[in-house]
């Protein structure tokens, strides 16, 4: 039996949906904030749906008062129990006027409305998603309640800065305390609680306009602390390029006259979408070259398209309950990709993209959390924030886009908004938008109802009498414990032929396989050709086709498709990583035709250059070992290669280096690339103990442009245990301490260095600069630590790692759940690490009591017996 702690939590089923009883049609909110409180009066204009009563949640609050209609309720009037205030004899309109008491002071979940930083740094702000806002007032918390609020704050003046969702009504002092101040503010839009924000603080904002395409003036503000408000222009530029881009490419215009992003260093999430006022953790926001590396600048970019286009996809257009999750998430997930791979080399985005995918959706996919994109249940959705609900959510977006083709799907997605604007709706009102050209489209629901990755499999046949080619594709998903056996489901396979002699395509064909298996015949051609299956990534899928190693070098060499030259070197690898998965490829073809590529590549393209260096991550390859997996044996296998591959261009990384110099700072495309290419050379080179890379990297780091130059030296200094790393981590802490984004990477590179010891992450967890209370710091550490598998994966690894995932149960419950999701693979590991983590992970169970964690740990634990 698995291992079940004796009280858990019960689950929340899909098919158990019904609507509410009550609908509120519009909020007013007094939030009123004091030094150590808060004092939270709202009404509720309620108006009956169907039969019940009054249903309102609510955590962590000190009921005071409450009135219906006028009249003051007694305690036969409702029952109050834990998280949820039941009302009585409600009539068909009800006017409800509450009182609670919350301490944000000592707010520690980071959910609600929360005290972030300290002394003159210190904030108030909310965050709602997913139910949050029944920690501020009793609410019918659920995203199928829409509703117009007026918020007003009050607050000493100390803290300058009041804002809300929607548009500033009235700002003033209040009449009897002039050491206080309140605004009003006002959200026309019908929107769900988890959408609500406001922030109490002392900030400096960056202001600018931007004119919609409806003639619109709409006041752009980012607020930050003082001294970061000068890391907020990248920010602004991208906020108005997303802007501009969602009228350009679905037609969608902004709808309100003001838009505000707040940066807050204490935050558990990436950003948040609330209507207006977009609340984004430091991380996601604040960007500059002396401070910000290339890829946390471009990172913050697209996550401010991201929240910017959830105004419509998920905002205008929200769920219906929160098994739809993936409804906003996979749809603006697409959008972001799509808008991002127009700011920089398409290939390298999809690259960037299937990376993600594979190292952690993958992995997700293999191990005892797999989970369907829309979940049919859950105890604590908190767990449900994953990549399957995201990145899988945002592909199958994508393949329905590749089947529709860019017209139709543009048909499909106006409908989607004409039919359901303001309105909480399903993944099944979405397909049926999408379907008005093409009622095929609707059969991909089965891509959201059943987990796992499918595997496609193939071979080909060649008649050069009848000038033939027959592919035959099959399809198999592993069985899911929990769920119904897998059906075949609608796969777009991407498909070119390339002539052997020439390098040219002969044919170009979309393949949907539907079936278990199917064949498909092209014909009139002249010659057996080279088949390249999957182009741009076409679906989330494993492809396993009847390759020769000759083959995936020939496509690595004449592939048109960027995307697929890096996907045919990844082939390779895996084939040589894992021989003992059934693969079996030596790695002299693929050395041989890196080395004939890489420097035609990288005068012409150094981002794509880069990247097809890469070597996958010690996760992704762990994903495709299902039993007996030995993070110290991946882990030589894969330096292994790594080495051979520094070693066979050895000759070549000394004039890599010297024809990508180190020049002033642009930030455009080909200089991001050039730099991505510089940082890789340089850690080949070291590799490879090419003469003088050891004063490169020194010569780098104190001639530094920016970030990613200086810290990619530092790095590699880091990793490579070169004299003098010590003296360098010490020269970048002293020129950064100020800045926390920057500590957070002084932190990173000790916990995820080749050398990192249990000791050495504990060392640092009791640092002056570490703070338990920022999860940017406690990921910067915990986070960092679990890339390093053969220490994460010993007893004392472990150890410290539980202890950590112990210590913010209580404190940080969805921090500490999705720590706890790292170690999910436990149960692939061979003996005797799989009977250590087992233990430890009882042990854990024993001594956690959040619903987060207990619901992870029941899955992670499941494993053993699935």
């Amino acid at each position: 039996m698995p291992d079940v702690p004796p009280h858990a939590p019960s689950k929340i089923n899909l098919k158990d949906y019904t609507k509410p009883s009550f609908d509120v049609d519009t909020v007013h909110l007094d939030i009123k904030l004091f030094e150590d409180y808060a004092q939270v009066d709202s009404t509720l204009e309620m108006v009956r749906q169907t039969a019940g009563d009054i249903v309102l949640f609510g955590e962590s609050l000190e009921l005071l008062t409450i009135t219906m209609n006028g009249k003051a309720l007694t305690t036969e009037d409702y029952q109050q129990e834990a998280g949820k205030l039941t009302i009585y004899n409600a009539p068909e309109r009800a006017t409800l006027d509450i009182q609670v008491r919350i301490c944000p002071q000592t707010n520690t979940a980071l959910e609600g409305l929360y005290m972030a930083g300290s002394g003159d740094d210190t904030m108030f702000v909310t965050q709602c998603e997913p139910e949050g806002f029944r920690k501020i007032t009793f609410y019918p918390d659920r995203p199928d309640v829409l509703a117009i609020f007026t918020t007003r704050l009050e607050a000493d003046k100390r803290y300058p800065t009041l804002l809300a969702n929607g548009n500033l009504v009235e700002a003033g002092e209040v009449a009897d305390a002039p050491d206080r101040h309140y605004a009003i503010w006002h959200d026309p839009t019908n929107k769900p609680s988890y959408l609500f924000a406001c922030v109490v603080a002392d900030l400096d904002v960056l202001t600018d306009s931007y004119t919609t395409s409806e003639g619109r003036e709409v006041l752009l503000e980012l607020y930050a602390k003082s001294a970061d408000i000068d890391k907020c222009d990248v920010g602004m530029q991208a906020l108005k390029d997303a802007m501009r881009w969602d009228e350009v490419n679905y037609g969608r215009a902004y709808d309100l006259d003001r838009y505000m992003i707040v940066a807050v260093s204490q935050f558990n999430m990436g950003a948040m979408e609330n209507k207006g006022l977009n609340i984004f953790n430091t991380a996601c926001v604040l960007s500059s070259p002396e401070t910000t590396t290339d890829a946390r600048s471009f990172s913050v970019k697209a996550i401010i398209a991201h929240e910017y286009f959830h105004n419509w996809t998920g905002n205008r257009i929200t769920c219906r309950d929160w098994f739809q999750l993936c409804l906003k998430e996979g749809f603006t997930v697409y959008r972001d990709q799509s808008f991002s791979a127009d700011q920089q080399s398409s290939a390298v985005q999809r690259i960037d993209d299937v990376a993600t995918l594979r190292a952690h959706q993958f992995s997700e996919d293999a191990g005892p959390l797999a989970h369907p994109v829309r979940p049919e249940s859950f105890v604590e959705i908190n767990n449900f924030y994953t990549t399957t609900v995201y990145e899988k959510g945002a592909e199958i977006v994508r393949m329905i886009a590749n089947t529709l083709g860019p017209d139709d799907f543009r048909k499909g997605t106006d409908e989607y908004f004409r039919r359901y604007d303001g309105q909480a709706v399903t993944v099944e009102d979405f397909l049926s938008a999408l379907s008005i050209t093409d009622d095929k489209i609707e059969n991909f629901i089965d891509w959201y109802r059943q987990p796992g990755t499918p595997v496609v499999s193939g071979s080909q046949t060649y008649d050069s009498a009848a000038q033939t080619l027959i592919i035959t594709l099959n399809q198999q998903t592993r069985h899911v414990k929990g769920f119904d056996a897998p059906k075949p489901l609608p796969i777009p396979v991407a498909t070119a032929l390339f002539d052997k002699d020439s390098g040219a395509i002969v044919a170009e064909r979309m393949l949907l396989l539907d079936e278990a298996t199917q064949t498909f015949v092209f014909e009139n051609i002249a010659s057996e050709p080279v088949v390249s299956l999957l182009r741009d990534f076409s679906a989330p899928v494993q492809l396993t086709y009847d390759y020769q190693d000759a083959d995936l070098a020939f496509l690595l060499k004449h592939e048109t498709n960027g995307f697929n030259r890096w996907q045919v070197t990844q082939m390779l690898v895996n084939r040589i990583l894992l021989q003992g998965q059934g693969t079996k490829s030596s790695p002299d073809v693929y050395l041989e035709a890196l080395a004939q590529t890489l420097p035609v590549l990288a005068a012409d393209d150094a981002m794509l250059a880069a990247r097809l260096l890469d070597i996958p991550s010690a996760q992704e390859l762990a994903s495709a070992i299902s039993k007996d997996y030995d993070p110290v044996l991946v882990k030589e296998q894969r330096d292994g290669l790594y080495k051979q591959v520094a070693d066979k261009l050895k000759g070549q990384w000394a004039e890599l280096y010297k024809n990508l110099p180190m020049q002033s700072y642009e930030d455009s495309a080909e200089a991001r690339g050039i730099r991505a290419l510089r940082n890789v050379v340089l850690d080949m080179a070291l590799t490879a103990n090419v003469d003088d890379a050891a004063d490169w990297a020194q010569q780098q780091y104190d001639n530094a442009s920016c970030m990613t130059e200086r810290f990619g030296a530092l790095k590699t200094m880091v990793n490579h245990q070169l004299t003098g790393a010590d003296k360098y981590l010490a020269d970048f802490y002293e020129r950064f301490q100020a800045n926390d984004l920057v500590i957070d990477l002084w932190f990173s590179v000790q916990a995820a260095a080749d050398d990192v010891t249990p000791d050495m992450v504990k060392s640092l967890l009791t640092h002056t600069d570490f703070d338990w209370n920022t999860p940017n710091r406690v990921r910067s550490v915990i986070s960092a630590f679990s890339s390093q598998p053969t220490v994460l994966w010993t007893a004392e690894g472990l150890e410290m790692y539980t202890g950590v995932i112990q210590k913010l149960d209580d404190a940080n419950p969805v921090l500490a759940s999705r720590l706890l999701q790292v170690l999910a693979r436990w149960n692939t590991l061979a003996e005797p690490r799989r009977q250590m983590a087992h233990e430890q992970l009882v042990d854990l169970q024993k001594n956690v009591s959040s619903k987060h964690v207990l619901e992870s740990l029941e899955s992670v634990l499941g494993a053993a017996n699935s």
